[in-house]
């Protein structure tokens, strides 16, 4: 059974840091495009970050625009865990971050080319 189990989330102030974690199990994520995404209140989930690896070495990765910068993906194949960094957080950061994963991903930031998805862990930036 395939599980993606986010961590990490909670309550920061503007300003602050967060490290959030995604630990995958079930199978080998090591080829697969895994990204995060994030829904804030009353709007859609949209596009974090992504990455995917390729013979050992990260391939590409990209960023949503809003968090470029402030905002750093990462894995650990041999944990089997994907990792967003998060400095500077602002109140517009605040959302459910949600982990996914696909084999065939295209588009980064279209939810639909993901097959797994975690539960989602909440961020809150309090100004």
């Amino acid at each position: 059974q395939v599980q993606l189990v986010e961590s990490g989330g909670g309550l920061v102030q503007a300003g602050g840091s967060l490290r959030l974690s995604c630990a995958a199990s079930g199978r080998t994520f090591s080829s697969y495009t895994m990204g995060w995404f994030r829904r804030a209140p009353g709007k859609e989930r949209g596009s974090v970050a992504a990455m995917k690896w390729a013979a050992g070495s990260p391939y590409y990765v990209n960023y949503a625009n809003s968090v470029k910068g402030r905002f750093t993906i990462s894995r650990d194949n041999a944990k089997n865990t994907l990792y967003l960094q998060m400095n500077s957080l602002k109140p517009e950061d605040t959302a459910v971050y949600y982990c996914a994963a696909g084999a065939s991903v295209l588009a980064w930031s279209r939810e639909s080319e993901y097959t797994y998805w975690g539960q989602g862990t909440q961020v809150t930036v309090s100004s």
